[in-house]
């Protein structure tokens, strides 16, 4: 097995894996992204994109070759 990070990935899947990440937390915590966005004038895609990247950074990356 081969233990990755996201960094050592390739610019096409951390491309995809980031749209997925988006998609969970959006998911997960959206409407609470929404609240903070608008209580705290901040734009929502970069708050929702910055969250999305710290999740990345939690998932683990295991590759059977």
């Amino acid at each position: 097995m081969v233990y990755l990070n996201y960094n050592n990935l390739d610019a096409e899947t951390q491309k995809r894996l980031l749209e997925n990440s988006k998609l969970d937390v959006e998911q997960q915590c959206g409407n609470d992204l929404k609240a903070y966005a608008i209580e705290n004038q901040l734009d929502y895609d970069t708050l929702l994109e910055e969250e999305a990247i710290r999740n990345l950074y939690n998932y683990k990356y295991v590759f059977n070759i």
